[in-house]
């Protein structure tokens, strides 16, 4: 029998991205790397909107999919927070590198829902939270996970708006 990575210890069996605690391992150590080296990095929430009516298997897998194929990058990762959350951390990249990646992830979300919508007549809709920071010792990257998830917090509320980036400083 050949070893799957796919459903290793580390991986969502669902969408076949990272699992939540080996992204904090690894983001955990990539912020410690980027305060030794100077250097910035972006911490992204992206909540997709699959309504429970909904009965296609692997739907999630197939617009995750789209997702990773939106970040190019293989240092870069994405991971299930929860049920509805998903993170992404994008490392040694500052606001406008963060900007072209999101740009990109959504014109990957655009052509999926495009797909979609010829099959369904439905489409998917998400918010996407964005923090570059440049972390140093006297930020907690607690404020980082907080200030992103507050910003998801708040775009979900605007009902007219998906995507907002913000920089974290430290104060």
């Amino acid at each position: 029998m050949i070893y799957s990575f796919r459903n290793s210890g580390f991986r969502d069996p669902e969408t076949g991205v990272y699992n939540q605690t080996y992204f904090m391992e690894v983001f955990n150590r990539e912020w410690h790397r980027h305060i030794r080296d100077n250097q910035s990095l972006a911490l992204l929430y992206l909540c997709p909107h699959i309504h429970e009516t909904v009965k296609q298997p692997h739907l999630l897998e197939l617009f995750m999919k789209q997702v990773q194929e939106a970040i190019l990058r293989t240092t870069d990762m994405v991971a299930r927070l929860n049920q509805d959350n998903f993170a992404l951390g994008l490392f040694n990249i500052d606001e406008v590198g963060t900007q072209t990646v999101i740009a990109r992830i959504e014109q990957k979300i655009e052509e999926f829902n495009l797909e979609y919508r010829r099959k369904h007549a439905s489409h998917i809709d998400y918010e996407l939270a964005a923090c570059v920071c440049q972390p140093v010792n006297e930020l907690n990257i607690e404020n980082l996970f907080e200030d992103v998830k507050l910003l998801s917090s708040e775009l979900e509320l605007l009902k007219d708006k998906h995507v907002q980036v913000r920089s974290l400083t430290l104060q």
